[in-house]
């Protein structure tokens, strides 16, 4: 398929609804990589590496040297906010990134300023925006599709992204108005309050056709409407919430347990932050939406339903509370009960002082990345092969998740291979030692 991905010429615009700790950080981050005074750590499209055939061949490049991904040199990053502080000012204020760094890269980030939010307060009830767009759901989502236009013009751009950095919203499952494209439209024009601010960005990029990504526990593309419209328009779209800290590690443990049949009677998590999205979620109907997220996780690696004498009665909780004084630095515990061989009791615990902003800014920028190549492949709809990096997976309807961040990683990397023309990679091996076999025996 290689021959039928577009090249990757001319500007990139990544626009993020929701300027906060995640967004100031990942824009940061990028403005010091591009000047040298910092490694793009974390991102698996900079960092990261793939093999290709055989491992006798020792091909190991760089994913960004294998597939025609943006240059960090040609992106150019905007968005909006209910708050109107520049980037720069709204970094010092999330307090993720050392002063003295921002300072360097000051004139950049005060260059990028927040357009007017699409905001509705009902969605997330501890914040008062003040940066606000006014109007119907209708006009909201007109005035979004104009702000992309001329971001796109004014910045000339060649191709657009939105990635979703802002606040997770309050809990609500899909209901008529997000059955199809058709009603969801007349929702638009009727005001319906049951078309979340997320929708109305999502619905504005896909019209477009332009990539949308998911980072918060949203329902957002996860309707039927909006996934018909991705398909409508022939573009990618992935979801949902970024996956940092606690549930990281749960997809990294989780699947270790599982492999080797040990059981597991419950895992209880517990978290403390103090930035805006902890002061979101310290509403429970905002929790609500996140807990959703996270609790699912477990039940799809360990699936009880087929190892019920293993996980049949493991009792999973999970616990946020917002701390202020810990600001973006959250931190977790874990207290996992498992049992092993003849059923004796096993206890794991985990203490993890992760920075929330500082695991999700290279997720942010892969999955732009990554969007941005899959609409120059011909790719749309739901990208599965993107499950790597988020807590809650978008899949067709009637799959079940995979979670398993190794299985995730194998899906990844073999959609890059097959995109690219290259073998795929099934860990096999025998094909080494069959061949020894045979050279023995000539």
């Amino acid at each position: 398929m290689k021959s039928n991905i577009k090249p990757a010429e001319g500007k990139l615009g990544i626009l993020i609804p929701g300027l906060g700790a995640v967004a100031t950080t990942l824009i940061a981050g990028v403005e010091a990589v591009r000047k040298g005074i910092s490694q793009p750590i974390g991102s698996v499209t900079q960092m990261g590496t793939i093999r290709l055939g055989k491992r006798t061949e020792n091909r190991r490049p760089k994913i960004k040297n294998f597939v025609p991904l943006a240059n960090l040199k040609d992106i150019v990053f905007g968005g909006w906010d209910v708050y109107e502080d520049n980037v720069y000012e709204a970094a010092m204020n999330a307090q993720v990134l050392d002063a003295n760094l921002l300072f360097k890269i000051k004139n950049e980030l005060e260059a990028i300023k927040p357009m007017r939010a699409a905001f509705d307060h009902n969605y997330a009830k501890n914040l008062t925006g003040t940066h606000v767009k006014q109007g119907t759901r209708l006009e909201l989502a007109q005035q979004v599709m104009e702000d992309i236009q001329n971001f796109k013009e004014q910045n000339g751009c060649e191709r657009i992204v939105l990635v979703w950095c802002g606040s997770t919203e309050v809990y609500f499952e899909a209901s008529d108005v997000h059955s199809s494209l058709a009603k969801f439209e007349e929702g638009l024009k009727n005001d319906d309050k049951l078309i979340s601010p997320s929708m109305i960005y999502a619905y504005a990029a896909l019209k477009l056709g332009y990539g949308f990504a998911n980072g918060a526990p949203n329902l957002t593309v996860d309707i039927p409407a909006l996934i018909e419209l991705a398909k409508l328009t022939k573009t990618p779209i992935a979801g949902k919430d970024f996956k940092t800290g606690q549930t990281l590690m749960k997809t990294i443990l989780a699947p270790g347990l599982a492999a080797r049949s040990l059981g597991v009677n419950g895992w209880f998590s517990t978290n403390i932050l103090g930035n805006r999205d902890g002061l979101v979620l310290d509403d429970p109907d905002n929790f609500k939406t996140k807990e959703v997220s996270k609790l699912g996780v477990l039940e799809d690696i360990l699936r009880p339903e087929e190892n019920p004498d293993l996980y049949g009665d493991i009792y999973h909780k999970i616990r946020i509370n917002y701390y202020p004084p810990h600001g973006d630095n959250k931190e977790s515990w874990d207290n996992i009960d498992i049992f092993g061989w003849l059923g004796y009791k096993m206890q794991i615990k985990i203490n993890f002082l992760c920075r929330d902003s500082i695991l999700a800014a290279p997720i942010a920028l892969d999955l732009a990345l990554f969007i941005d190549m899959a609409k120059r492949a011909g790719m749309s709809g739901i990208q599965e092969w993107l499950s790597f990096y988020l807590k809650s997976p978008q899949t067709a309807s009637g799959l079940q998740a995979e979670n398993d961040i190794f299985k995730q990683l194998i899906k990844l990397e073999n959609t890059l291979r097959h995109l690219m023309g290259e073998d795929l990679i099934t860990h096999l091996g025998l094909d080494y030692y069959e061949e020894l076999v045979e050279d023995v025996v000539s």
